[in-house]
Parts: C-alpha cells; structure tokens; sequence
C-alpha cells in the first residue's frame, strides 16, 4: 500500500466519507428521535411507532463499522508489509491512536446500539425494558457522531503515520544501498 499513493488517497478518502456519512446520519437522527410519542395508560406505556431515528442509526452504526474493519485491514496490511521487508520498529504514536479509535468505536457501538433499539416501537405494558418505555435523550446522536468521527479520523491518523513511516524506512534503505 506505501508504494501507490494514489491507493492510499483513495483509501483514505473512503474511510473519511464513511466516517462523515456516520456523522451526517446521526445529525438527521438527533432531529428525526422520538420526542412526544410515548403515551401513558396509568403505570402501563407505550411508543406507537418507530421514530425515522431507527433507520438512521442503523445507517450510522454500518457505516462507522465498514469504516472501521477497512481502516484496520489497511493498517494490518502496512504492518504486514513492514514486517516482511525489514526489521519492524516500535509503532507507539500509532498503537496510541489505534488504542483512542478502538475505545471510541466501542463506545460509540454500545452508544448506538441502546439508542437506536429504543427508537423501535415499544408494545403497550412490555416497553423497551422490564416493561418501563425510554426515549432517546437529547444529544445522544450526536454524541455517537463525535465518537464515529473521533474513531475513524485516528484511524486514518494511524494509518497514514505508519504509511509514511514505510516510505521513509524504504528511502533511507535505497540511500543506503
């Protein structure tokens, strides 16, 4: 992948729109949320319908999930490279950046995934859980937008620096050869 730039352009240009269209979702979603469907019948509940959240949020959590599993197949396949061609180096700034996307994409899944499973209807008397209905609260959106941009962006950030690395590495063995 170091030797064609123009791969990597597009690669990366690939997981930034994946990450921007997760966050573009999750905006429309934070409008489209249920606000004022819930109805009350004394102790029993009930969410009539779903909220068009459901579906931007499952558009949302695919996208940050592609972008995630083709960010990382990249940066395997350049650690990968890397090893087969030279002694391999210690990869700290980005097993760092690896580290902050792996903790927000987890974050972000859990995030999503509670949210989105409450914007499904919920039957009178069984709710959402253990019979009590929930709405989605404001911000939790966009929340998992900051949280998909923030894992996909440190993820091109660590791709991009072990690419680069490989570049140097392989410049430096052709001066020295």
């Amino acid at each position: 992948m170091g030797k064609h730039p123009l791969g990597c352009v597009l690669m990366f240009s690939v997981l930034a729109s994946l990450g921007l269209v997760s966050f573009a979702a999750c905006l429309v979603a934070e409008a489209k949320r249920s606000k004022v469907d819930l109805k009350l019948d004394g102790k029993m509940c009930f969410l009539p319908r779903k909220s068009d959240a459901f579906e931007l949020g499952v558009a949302a959590s695919v996208s940050l999930c592609t972008a995630q599993i083709i960010g990382n197949v990249l940066l395997c396949a350049s650690y990968w490279w890397r090893a087969n061609t030279r002694k391999p180096t210690k990869p700290t700034l980005t097993a760092i950046l690896l580290a902050i996307s792996w903790i927000s994409f987890g974050v972000a899944a859990i995030l999503i995934s509670a949210a989105t499973s409450m914007s499904r209807a919920q039957p009178y008397g069984e709710g959402w859980l253990d019979g009590e209905c929930y709405l989605v609260k404001d911000g939790v959106y966009l929340s998992f937008g900051v949280l998909s941009l923030l894992a996909v962006f440190t993820l091109i950030g660590a791709a991009s620096i072990t690419i680069t690395n490989n570049q140097v590495l392989d410049q430096a063995h052709k001066i020295n050869a």
